[in-house]
């Protein structure tokens, strides 16, 4: 069987190119073939660059050296604030309530007059004291000058000792009867005075219960509250986790807690300002909440302008204790794994992951516990950008020890694969 071989067209362009013989068209077909693939390896950048695999450059980044130094450590709870004093105002005798002498929500005084009760009645039962002492005193008067008249009497043997003796009884219970009438008088005295119902502290008036005309039948009836507040209170709960970790740390030297445990106490608002004015932490309860796991504490902040208010949320942060030898790295190099967070460190020009512990936050920093050490150098910008043993420049500019390496800012990284193409 025979097979005939058919010559594709030619243009006649090509074919007067070409010659009869059509030589030249095989080895120009072989060399599309071989600039095409070429030009794939290119575009797909398989080749290998000047500043690694792929073409690529290595990545910029910024590093930092470690260097361990005395950090505060802050602990920080949520609180409730309250007045250093509360108090209820209540009458302490039954009357009429005349007049209300305060505003609503107002400052008072110690001592002020708040409310005023009918004092008619006890003015009347004063006078009757008055009377009654009065009359006592005048029965005593008699007595001891009867007594005055028989004493020599007595002497001289003129009277007998049966009247002599009946003579001193009558004095000295007249004289008694002068110390009852003028006690009686006192409490009447008193009574009257109740009458004008002061407030016993300085603070903050609540609002009114009762109102003009009302039969206020005496410490039963609730008239108004006053708090005092300045100083504030601000109660949290410590807990109990907590505590135990302060004394591991503090045994391993991690920790030095303030002398005496006198801890200064800063308050955060909740708009997260923080309070302009620093207190200090009062005492903390022995006994832990079954509830809560947590030990009540309690702080005292000086609040003169009443901006913290009875009742309100805000955030407690402990101050004063320190952590020795801590090593801080700023939270962006701080990446999350599958097995808990890690950081790049540099190791012979690559980015080698390592697992690291963590402590507290201060600010954009974390405290490393664990995982670091001295000398370590740790991989702080661009740590997006690379991957496990990929290569690294580090970039040239460098900052005080312990601080980031400048960069060049997000330029100059950009620019660095655009001058490695280039060229």
């Amino acid at each position: 069987m025979t097979t005939t071989r058919r010559a594709l067209p030619v243009p006649a362009s090509l074919a007067l190119r070409l010659g009869a013989s059509g030589r030249p068209l095989r080895h120009a077909a072989l060399i599309g073939l071989a600039v095409v693939p070429a030009l794939v390896l290119v575009a797909c950048g398989g080749g290998q660059g000047p500043g690694g695999s792929g073409g690529f450059p290595p990545a910029v980044v910024s590093v930092m050296k470690v260097e361990p130094a005395t950090v505060p450590a802050v602990f920080e709870y949520v609180g409730q604030s309250a007045g250093s004093r509360e108090v209820e105002v209540r009458a302490r005798v039954s009357g009429i309530l005349l007049k209300r002498n305060f505003r609503e929500g107002g400052m008072v005084a110690r001592g002020q007059s708040l409310y005023t009760l009918d004092p008619a009645p006890f003015r009347a039962a004063l006078d009757r004291a008055d009377a009654d002492v009065a009359s006592a005193q005048a029965r005593l008067e008699q007595a001891s000058r009867t007594l005055a008249r028989l004493k020599p009497l007595h002497e001289a043997k003129a009277v007998s000792q049966k009247e002599y003796d009946d003579a001193a009884s009558a004095e000295a219970i007249a004289r008694a009867d002068v110390k009852g009438a003028t006690a009686r008088r006192a409490e009447a005295a008193l009574h009257l005075g109740y009458t004008r119902v002061e407030s016993p502290i300085a603070g903050v008036v609540g609002r009114t219960l009762v109102s003009e005309g009302t039969l206020v039948s005496g410490p039963e009836v609730l008239l108004t509250t006053i708090t005092q507040t300045d100083p504030a209170l601000v109660r949290f709960g410590i807990a109990d986790t907590d505590q135990l970790r302060w004394r591991q740390d503090v045994e391993a030297q991690r920790l030095a807690l303030p002398r005496g445990g006198e801890f200064a106490v800063e308050v955060v608002l909740a708009d997260g300002s923080v309070f302009p004015r620093k207190g200090k932490l009062l005492f903390t309860d022995t006994r832990v909440s079954t509830s809560t796991g947590t030990a009540e504490a309690q702080a005292e902040i000086p609040n003169p302008d009443g901006l913290l208010k009875p009742g309100q949320f805000v955030r407690v942060r402990l101050l004063g204790a320190t952590r020795p030898g801590a090593v801080k790295v700023p939270t962006r190099a701080v990446l999350e794994g599958p097995q808990g967070k890690f950081v790049y460190t540099l190791a012979d020009g690559k980015a080698q992951p390592r697992p690291v512990q963590v402590g507290e936050q201060l600010g954009d920093q974390w405290i490393v516990t664990g995982g670091l050490k001295q000398g370590d150098t740790v991989i702080v910008d661009g740590v997006m950008r690379i991957g496990p043993g990929a290569p690294v420049q580090v970039a040239p500019a460098a900052s005080a020890p312990g601080q980031p390496a400048a960069s060049g800012g997000p330029a100059a990284a950009a620019s660095a694969p655009a001058q490695a193409a280039s060229k």
